[in-house]
């Protein structure tokens, strides 16, 4: 298993997965200017570790994260979340147009909502996710 999400995680970087995680250092360069915006900074670095190399790994929601989170998601889908979410949804549809880019596009389409709400989400292995599995 671990070989295949290796190939996997190599064919997704060269198609879409260097794309878009420059996109979300783009937003946390942009989010670090500020000393406010310094946390959604931090969590799209963390997202745009798991954009550059995903199978294997998914997303939780960090227990206890609360009231905090939901307000800055809300923040940060205005000002960042909806183009990231844009620009999954733009970076799908040349990869359904051919056979081997069908499952790549459904990647990238369930990466849509840990873009719009990245506060209040980890990133685990799928081992630890469920149990190994």
């Amino acid at each position: 298993m671990k070989l295949l999400n290796f190939l996997l995680n190599i064919l997704w970087l060269v198609f879409c997965g260097l794309w878009m995680a420059i996109g979300y250092l783009i937003a946390a360069l942009i989010c670090f200017i500020f000393i406010v915006t310094i946390p959604f900074g931090i969590a799209s670095l963390r997202i745009a570790g798991f954009v550059l190399w995903p199978f294997g790994r998914t997303t939780v929601e960090r227990p206890g994260a609360g009231a905090p989170s939901c307000i800055g998601n809300v923040i940060w889908i205005v000002f960042a979340g909806w183009w990231l979410a844009l620009g999954h949804l733009i970076t799908s549809i040349p990869l359904f147009l051919s056979v081997i880019g069908i499952p790549f596009g459904w990647a990238n389409l369930k990466m849509i909502p840990i873009s719009l709400t990245p506060l209040g989400h980890e990133v685990v292995s799928t081992e630890e996710r469920f149990g190994g599995r």
